[in-house]
């Protein structure tokens, strides 16, 4: 039988749980509890247990699953009492349960938690923070790599946000009908993300997070619900669902990456293609067109072609130019570069890709490196091009995708 840890032992277990695990913790209970302020309380007493109990029990394999069980056993406990009490006093009304699901309209707890931290009075850049960390589950390190942004400043970012939702008094309330305009576009983004935290993991030994990529769609068919006949909620949802068809061909049966250009498009999924191109038809009726929706017409583009050599690059340029107008960033630019290497060359392409070196926030991205690579590789640089997939493959905490990378280098390195 394995020695008991000490008090200190337990301390920095606890610590370590908290600075890992809260998030998602955080998130299965307020799922739960329905109620956010119940949850981090529940949350906050899980903690403290977890002090009392782990020097007798020992520190669990899986401390998160631990903590997420006593959390969110609370929260049901503390609801029976209430449920109880209710009963006791007849003159309070209850609605049932499944009223009260669907009174306010929101078809799921998870989508009423991200309108609630999506609120107006926090920056956009900490609403996604905020919300990523308790919808998604993404510890800060993740959801760091999402935004392009250092970890020491997202956590920075997250406690500015604290003390200013104490000091201005900014209550944590399901909005009603009448807040949902001035809170979607947050939301969009925000699903969207998760969707790509699922559709490249950021880190372990998966290409996917499977979970992840579904309960974006999920979340993204819960709000066309919501808001139906909104042209930028339809556009993110093709977006997803034309990204989402692609799937089952990005890895082979060995696990492999399998690139876009290489992929058996038999595999695609043609009814998700479908859908998502309906969707787009939609949603492209409306104008302004939403970036969204600009995203979701480039998947199509690619979803559409029967080979990668039927590719409609032109068209595919032209929509990067709309959306690098329209949500102009270093990352809109570098994807663009791509197809500027299919229309005007790679060395045409090399060259936005190097004055894009200036931006810091590509500094630590690992696709600028690996673009790099490619046209370097496709310029015939062979040297150059296996140190920049070198790069990249140190800048990824995806193992598939260094694995990939590194194949690459070192079939660079084998033809001079």
């Amino acid at each position: 039988m394995p020695a008991l840890p000490s008090q200190a032992e337990v301390e920095k277990a606890v610590a370590t749980a908290h600075h890992e695990e809260w998030a998602y913790v955080l998130a299965a209970t307020t799922r739960v509890a329905r109620d956010l302020d119940l949850a981090e309380d529940c949350v906050q007493d899980a903690y403290a247990q977890a002090l009392v109990h782990w020097p007798s029990t020992g520190i669990p394999a899986r401390p998160g699953g631990w903590l997420t069980t006593v959390a969110t056993r609370r929260a049901l406990e503390i609801q029976r009492r209430s449920g109880v009490l209710a009963r006791k006093l007849p003159l309070l009304v209850v609605r049932e349960e499944a009223e009260q699901d669907t009174a306010d309209g929101y078809p799921d707890d998870r989508l009423r938690l991200i309108f609630t931290c999506c609120h107006p009075a926090l920056a956009r850049e900490t609403q996604l923070a905020l919300t990523l960390r308790l919808v998604a589950g993404l510890a800060s390190a993740e959801v760091a790599r999402a935004l392009l942004v250092k970890e020491t400043a997202l956590q920075a970012r997250i406690t500015r946000a604290k003390k200013k939702i104490q000091q201005a008094r900014i209550p944590y309330t399901v909005p009603g009908p009448e807040e949902l305009p001035e809170r979607v576009d947050a939301v969009l983004d925000v699903i969207h993300l998760v969707y790509v935290g699922g559709h490249t993991a950021t880190d372990g030994p998966q290409l996917v997070r499977d979970g992840l990529s579904a309960r974006a769609v999920e979340l993204a068919r819960m709000l066309d619900m919501l808001l139906p006949r909104r042209a930028d909620v339809q556009g993110l949802l093709a977006l997803l669902l034309l990204s989402e068809a692609r799937r089952p061909a990005r890895v082979d049966a060995d696990g492999r990456l399998v690139l876009l250009e290489d992929q058996d498009r038999a595999r695609w999924d043609r009814g998700l293609v479908d859908e998502g191109t309906a969707l787009l038809r939609t949603a492209l009726e409306h104008v302004p067109v939403h970036r969204h929706t600009v995203l979701a017409a480039i998947a199509a583009v690619h979803d559409e072609a029967p080979t990668w050599a039927a590719t409609d690059w032109p068209q595919l340029l032209g929509l990067y130019d709309l959306l690098l107008a329209r949500w102009p960033s270093p990352v809109v630019a570098l994807n663009r570069a791509v197809a500027v290497s299919y229309t005007d060359g790679p060395e045409a392409a090399l060259a936005i890709v190097e004055d894009l070196a200036a931006f810091p926030v590509l500094a630590a991205y690992p696709y600028a490196a690996a673009t790099r690579a490619d046209l370097l590789r496709r310029l015939g640089r062979r040297a150059d091009a296996a140190t920049a997939y070198r790069e990249a493959a140190l800048l990824t905490a995806n193992a598939v995708e260094g694995r990939f990378l590194l194949e690459r280098a070192a079939a660079c390195e084998a033809r001079p």
